[in-house]
């Protein structure tokens, strides 16, 4: 298919129309979960944590009390996290149509042309040990795929630990932050960004988006598509909260890094190559026997 032939420009006009919130405040509500959309912001996730830090931001959304922040990498929480036990808090969404500084994981930029995508952070305080927040990436994953495989009937997968994938191309991502605060349960930040109706000219080598995908055109509005991820993410956290030990076995169904030849690229520049094999109980990938948390992963085959 070809995205960006003319007669399909018009149509892009309609599917590109503004989010607001207004539409989309009375369902969301209903999940407990208060809303904001904004034309542009330097990052959703930056606005979050100030927000967790007790720093008010422009979007008239609650502030919250926590300070300092830190990634959650798949298997680790930040060693100076003091916090044992996490206390349920309701959820906060920010929705942004352009991002001027927005970031994916390892530092990596990212954009998108404006009504093309969902750029998306959600402010949710999980009520579950510590030990078990290294499992929110892979837990968000996986309720993303989930969505993406009964809403749009995409064979949606994830690449460890949480690129979202059709057929090898990249059709979104998922940041995950921990801002913790002294003798507070600690917030998590959790960022994600969809390639909507992106044409292939708008997007980076190896990257697809629903709409190139033969999509059935209702279902790229963004709005119902936000409800869609929303319900689920939300339904999907509160089930991990109280069986945190299931979400090892429902993230191993969706990846399609295991039983793959990989090449593990590490953050001082050395590289391991050999054979994924599983995730082990803190999510971290597991290659000839040998555990990764914080790397870079290619399919080889």
């Amino acid at each position: 298919m070809t995205a960006s032939a003319p007669g399909r420009q018009p149509e892009l006009a309609g599917l590109r129309r503004p989010l607001g919130a207004g539409a989309l405040a009375p369902p969301l509500a209903r999940l407990g979960v208060v809303l904001a959309v904004v034309d542009e912001i330097d990052s959703t996730n930056a606005e979050l944590v100030r927000l967790a830090r007790g720093v008010r931001g422009s979007t008239g959304l609650p502030v919250r009390t926590d300070r300092g922040a830190a990634v959650i990498p798949p298997g680790g929480v930040p060693a100076s996290d003091p916090v044992g036990e996490l206390a349920s808090d309701p959820v906060v969404v920010l929705v942004a149509e352009r991002q001027s500084a927005g970031r994916g994981r390892m530092d990596r930029s990212w954009q998108s042309a404006v009504g093309a995508g969902l750029m998306v952070s959600v402010l949710v305080r999980p009520s579950v040990a510590t030990r078990w927040l290294g499992w929110l990436p892979l837990v968000v994953g996986t309720s993303l795929v989930r969505t993406l495989r009964s809403y749009a009937r995409l064979p949606a997968v994830l690449k460890w630990p949480n690129d979202l994938q059709v057929d090898g191309e990249k059709l979104g991502g998922i940041l995950v932050e921990l801002a913790p605060g002294p003798g507070v349960p600690p917030a998590a930040v959790i960022g994600f960004g969809l390639n909507v109706t992106a044409l292939a000219d708008e997007l980076p080598e190896r990257s697809t988006s629903l709409l190139l995908r033969d999509v059935e055109p209702a279902l790229l509005d963004r709005g119902r598509l936000l409800t869609a991820l929303l319900t689920d993410l939300v339904g999907t956290i509160s089930r991990w909260e109280q069986a945190p030990d299931e979400a090892r076995g429902e993230y191993r169904e969706v990846c399609t890094t295991l039983g793959r030849l990989v090449r593990v690229e590490l953050p001082d520049g050395t590289s391991v190559r050999g054979t994924a094999t599983d995730v082990d109980e803190f999510g971290r990938l597991v290659v000839d026997g040998r555990a990764f948390s914080a790397a870079d992963v290619i399919h080889l085959r």
